[in-house]
């Protein structure tokens, strides 16, 4: 039998990593964890969940990376499940990451984890940067102020990572008795917390682990979480009017709510902690970020660096993109020609080749592309410059009618319009909210980028002034359009249906930071890999499914009906020209045959205006579930419909159709952009906004819009001679 101190040490021990939002916690996760992190959400909301499980000095480790949160207050799905957490799951070791060069903010997250109960271990990550401010802060007589184990590091060299995991060891073994602190609020709030603390435990409203001290806190801050669930518990009505009128009492004496009250204890309490600790320089210098800020964050120059670091990340990513592309590209195609010689032109043949083959490969090729941009959007992000730019974007946003914060889901769209929806949680305001759900998809996510590179690569080739990437310059203008057009009808939106006061905010700006190599990695491959699965799953069931409908009905109407429509011209051309004629047009008459033919046929009239044939119609249509399967959807289109033999490239294959022009590139890029989001965002739309009214409005706004400028822009390139 095991003793109890046996037992003890092969039991799993579970970490949780809490912090403020930019105070390093997710480099911390990925220095500890590496690539043995598990990826979904937390149960019942939207909000993503990483988890791994390591092990250290011979014991197990789960290492849970909790949401990023100000505060334990309900204002967010975040602050919400990390509370929950803590309190349901009871972790052995809470390790609560701060931003040492800026403690006063952080530590009032540290002050709400103590109360909550559980041994909480507070990790002051950055210190170099405090250091190079000047700063001297004493740890040991923090660590006893606070009665919590303290930990220096700095998690972008992975300084401190192993004494952080012996000490979280420690701690959760019991080497490390914490000298619980408490925060005396005053003698009236005082008073009014006993009253609730007796008033809980004699109606034993106390549930889930949490300390009756907290509860009472927290009805005092009228957390509506908190009421809800107290008020649900035996004697609830009685306990929540006492606290009513504690509340009452209070804001009587102070002419303010409890809630402010106790948060200006709170911020006193961490001051004289400062006072007490932390040595600053007299006067302070500036910091290396404010020297870099004074450029980029310039009221002149921030939007032109801006402009020109995005412009040169489409442009690099086109680049450097392009030759593996192209390599993929043409190993696909060999493996496309290997299975069309060993199955044959049979139904079966067709399916592997033009279904699975040219579904997978097409999107796969661009994975290069994808994980280039994916790269640097990591860059900008780690470095600290991505909350520059919705800073910088703060001015532009105000004229609109919203603000910087809502530009931080549209960067965030750029990858993925899913979590960027998502990312509107952050967003206090629900007009805003609405606004920014509604705009958000405007903004090109990774999924169209290979419609992007696709068309830019056929239709606007070579290099302006000798070393100016022209299909570059037009991707990076598809994706400033995008934006551009997301800030007017967000303009129009709040001018219409969501009239009401701006809400004013204060934007966050993290130091800026030597992006760590291995961070970056991971969030790049997290999204590659994403997009791989999607490939795989997703796409691979689409173009199959848009093969059958492009296959069947078999169609039967043969060579001789072909010839009969073939011009005077064609048939008076070579044996040689005419059989490919012949071909071609069959071709094309068996894709109108088909079930997609038919329905592109029925809503021809709808999208002939702004330039759209069948072959195109179906590649959109089929985009309502996944931008990327609109080059798959081409690829197919144009393999069935003759438009181009196997051996050709899809890129030659719409270069080489008359129906293409760069005008019509144009058109279709910006249909892709404008037109109805994939179906996962408007699911998540559904999901956040808790109803079907805004995904439908999504739905019907997006649709008219798309085509309301695509009409605009094809009828004008054309007037002025453009092609078409």
């Amino acid at each position: 039998m095991q003793t109890a101190e046996q037992k003890n040490k092969t039991e799993e021990i579970t970490i949780a990593l809490a912090g403020n939002p930019n105070s390093g916690k997710t480099t911390v996760f990925n220095n500890l964890t590496g690539a043995r992190q598990h990826v979904g959400n937390w149960p019942g909301v939207t909000v993503e969940k990483k988890e791994a499980v390591l092990t250290h000095e011979g014991r197990q480790l789960r290492v849970v990376d909790l949401p990023g949160a100000y505060s334990l207050s309900a204002y967010s799905a975040e602050e919400v499940v990390t509370r929950n957490y803590i309190v349901g799951d009871r972790p052995q070791v809470v390790i609560d990451v701060v931003d040492a060069s800026n403690l006063e903010r952080n530590l009032y997250l540290t002050i709400q984890l103590i109360e909550l109960g559980g041994n909480v271990l507070l990790l002051l990550n950055m210190t170099d940067v405090s250091e190079s401010m000047g700063q001297k802060l004493n740890v040991k007589l923090l660590s006893e102020l606070l009665g919590i184990p303290v930990v220096s590091a700095v998690a972008r060299t992975k300084k401190g990572m192993d004494e952080l995991l012996d000490a979280a060891l420690r701690f959760a073994e019991g080497g490390a008795p914490a000298k619980k602190i408490k925060i005396s609020y005053g003698r009236e709030i005082e008073e009014e917390i006993e009253k609730i603390e007796a008033s809980i435990v004699k109606r034993g409203a106390a549930r889930g682990g949490a300390p009756v001290r907290w509860l009472a806190v927290k009805l005092l801050e009228n957390d509506k979480e908190a009421v809800r669930a107290l008020s649900e518990a035996p004697g609830g009505a009685v306990l929540a009017a006492e606290a009513a009128r504690s509340r009452a009492h209070i804001a009587a004496i102070f002419r303010e709510d409890a809630e402010s009250v106790i948060a200006g204890q709170r911020y006193g309490f961490i001051a004289g902690l400062m006072k007490e600790t932390l040595t600053r320089p007299v006067v302070e210098l500036p910091t290396a970020t404010d020297r870099i800020d004074r450029i980029l964050v310039n009221r002149a120059l921030g939007l032109p660096i801006f402009a020109l670091f995005m412009f040169l990340t489409f442009t690099l990513v086109f680049m450097l993109g392009d030759p593996p592309m192209r390599w993929l590209g043409f190993m696909f195609g060999r493996l496309g020609e290997y299975f069309s010689a060993l199955l044959g032109g049979t139904l079966f043949g067709s399916l592997v080749v033009d279904g699975v083959i040219g579904g997978v490969g097409g999107v796969v090729a661009f994975l290069p592309n994808i994980i280039l941009l994916f790269l640097a959007i990591a860059i900008l992000e780690d470095s600290g410059y991505m909350a520059r730019a919705a800073f910088i974007m703060d001015r532009v946003m105000h004229v609109m009618g919203l603000h910087g914060k809502s530009f931080i889901p549209m960067l965030v769209g750029m990858g993925c319009s899913v979590p960027a929806v998502m990312s509107t949680r952050m967003l206090e305001n629900r007009k805003d909210r609405l606004v920014t759900i509604l705009i958000v998809p405007l903004v090109s996510c990774g999924a169209r980028l290979p419609v992007y590179i696709l068309l830019a690569g056929a239709f606007f080739p070579g290099h302006l002034m000798g070393w100016l990437s022209a299909a570059g310059l037009a991707v990076f203008a598809i994706y400033a359009t995008g934006i551009l057009i997301a800030v007017v009808m967000a303009r129009v939106l709040r001018s219409t249906l969501f009239r009401g006061p701006e809400t004013p905010f204060v934007m966050e700006l993290p130091p800026y930071r030597t992006p760590s190599v291995k961070s970056i990695l991971i969030h790049t491959w997290e999204r590659a890999w994403m997009y791989l699965r999607k490939a795989g799953t997703v796409v691979l069931a689409l173009t199959v499914l848009m093969w059958f409908a492009m296959t069947f009905p078999v169609y039967q109407g043969g060579k001789y009906n072909t010839v009969q429509r073939l011009s005077a011209a064609q048939r008076a051309g070579s044996a040689q020209a005419v059989t490919a004629q012949i071909e071609k047009q069959a071709a094309a008459e068996k894709l109108e045959y088909s079930f997609a033919g038919r329905f592109a046929g029925f809503i021809e009239p709808v999208m002939k205006p702004i330039g759209f044939n069948r072959r195109t119609t179906i590649a959109v249509i089929s985009g309502l579930a996944a931008k990327e399967v609109i080059v798959t959807t081409l690829g197919t289109a144009y393999s069935l419909g003759g438009a181009g033999g196997r051996n050709e490239s899809l890129r030659d294959a719409i270069r080489g159709d008359s129906s293409f022009s760069p005008l019509f590139a144009v058109v279709l890029m910006l249909f892709t952009l404008t037109s109805v989001p994939c179906a996962a965002t408007i699911f998540i739309i559904k999901k956040e906004t808790n109803s079907w009214k805004w995904p439908l409005f999504s739905v019907v706004y997006h649709s008219a819009l798309a085509w309301v400028l695509c009409f605009v822009v094809y009828t004008a390139g054309r007037a002025l001679g453009l092609g078409g």
